[in-house]
């Protein structure tokens, strides 16, 4: 039963309007790098799964507009004429249907977001002069709203990697080189921890993350890297596409419906295509692009099973030392490039065992970056979870068939990922940067940990 009594006292993160200011304009520069091209680009669909370019590129300025410019009061007038601004409400226009849309052209799109950029720098200083910031009422929405940006970029590089034709982009940044370890799975004992986090200790998280509550977590194993493209491979060629057995009976009627038979993007001649690029699959990355049945048969084919997301997220922070949380995997320092691979410019997740300083309390590594890992767990709301401002963010999703992720991907922009960050999706879909890896069940023993 989860608790939420003697939590350990948190430790409070201070904000400043410089901070949001360069919070947003790092998503800007993403945003731009991303759409800096000529208009057939922005205004192709290059999937029906996805949306043209040009529409997410509005979205982001209307949805900037609304929660900065008019403190997500919809009835008042935006920047946009109704009519226009409508075009943009993500629950009204499915994905597929926008390119009918009669959007904004992508010139008067870039004008439209730098119009509102340039109100919303002008308010957060108006507001810093006269004193009137307080971290939950006035800062919270500058938050949410680079976030909302950062999740859009990612969106728009899910795009990229459907786009079909000559590649737009070199092929990325370089990584650290992986290493071997001899043992790859790690024993989490069995105890409580607490899950979850509060606004407080953690001002950028959204209110699916919050509040923090104490759970109790049975003994596990998890793999100390993410299932590599090589091990993957294993499971291709021994046939596990074609072997009922090691699939749920939902994912092997998918599997027959969608005709899977490898990872997407995945070649049959161990090739896979990466932004327009036809390359040799690395062996030893995590492997991406697939969906949660996948994930799913091969770990049966394997003998284990998905984590769940609380699994998942002790392994990530909880330091049995001291009977606390870590604010990331490693301690307290925000993440940088010898910890992790995040900020999309790679395009490709980095070898397992790049980032032996990003390992957590329990040598877990790559928790952070990389591919967002499914977990065994739906999607469903913490005890005591209260709606943010933007209500529709999380309630709507709640229960149903959604599959959690944890951990972000390489393609996760500043701000948008932490420990504690909760993603969701169809168990069907494998369009965007999804790995997993592994756990176990084990008997409890008397070394559990307690707080």
């Amino acid at each position: 039963m989860p608790d939420t009594r003697q939590l350990p006292e948190p430790v409070p993160q201070q904000l400043n309007t410089e901070q949001l200011a360069r919070s947003l304009e790092s998503a800007r520069q993403r945003t731009t790098a991303l759409t800096a091209f000529d208009d057939a680009e922005l205004t192709r669909q290059h999937s029906p799964l996805m949306s043209p370019l040009v529409w997410d590129l509005a979205h982001i300025g209307q949805q900037e507009d609304l929660w900065l410019l008019r403190n997500g009061k919809s009835t008042l007038q935006g920047l946009l004429p109704p009519q226009i601004e409508s075009l943009y409400d993500a629950f009204e226009h499915p994905r597929a249907t926008r390119p009918s849309l009669p959007l904004l052209k992508p010139g008067a799109a870039r004008t439209f977001i730098a119009d509102v950029r340039g109100r919303v720098l002008d308010r957060l200083e108006q507001l810093e002069r006269r004193g009137q910031l307080d971290q939950d009422a006035e800062l919270f929405p500058y938050l949410m709203v680079s976030q909302h940006e950062q999740m859009h970029v990612e969106t728009m590089l899910a795009t990229h990697q459907l786009r079909e034709g000559e590649p737009l982009f070199g092929t990325g940044t370089a990584l650290p080189a992986g290493r071997a370890t001899a043992d790859d799975v790690v024993l989490v004992p069995g105890g409580p921890f607490v899950l979850g986090v509060d606004g407080a200790d953690e001002p950028f998280s959204l209110d699916n993350e919050r509040p923090a509550h104490r759970v109790q977590v049975p003994a596990f194993k998890i793999a100390r890297f993410p299932v590599t493209n090589a091990e993957y491979a294993r499971f291709v060629d021994a046939g596990g596409y074609r072997q009922r057995q090691w699939w749920s009976e939902a994912g092997w009627a998918h599997r027959q419906q969608a005709g899977l038979e490898r990872p997407q993007f995945w070649t049959g001649d161990g090739s896979r295509r990466r932004f327009g690029v036809l390359e040799e699959i690395p062996a030893d990355q995590p492997v991406q692009h697939v969906c949660f049945f996948e994930a799913e048969a091969y770990a049966a084919w394997i003998g284990a099973r998905l984590p769940t997301e609380a699994e998942w997220e002790k392994a990530a922070v909880w330091d049995p030392s001291t009977g606390r949380r870590r604010r990331w995997p490693w301690g307290s320092s925000a993440p940088t490039p010898a910890l992790a691979n995040l900020g999309g410019g790679a395009l490709q997740p980095a070898p397992v065992g790049a980032y032996p300083g990003g390992a957590s309390a329990y040598g877990v590594e790559q928790l952070i970056g990389d591919v967002w890992e499914w977990t065994s767990s739906g999607f469903e709301a913490w005890p005591g979870f209260r709606p943010m401002l933007y209500r529709q963010y999380s309630e709507p999703f709640f229960g149903g068939d959604f599959r959690v992720l944890r951990g972000g991907s390489w393609a996760v922009g500043d701000g948008a990922i932490r420990p504690s960050f909760r993603n969701w999706d169809l168990p069907i879909r494998r369009q965007i940067f999804t790995g997993f890896r592994l756990a176990w069940d084990v008997e409890p023993t008397a070394g559990d940990d307690h707080v």
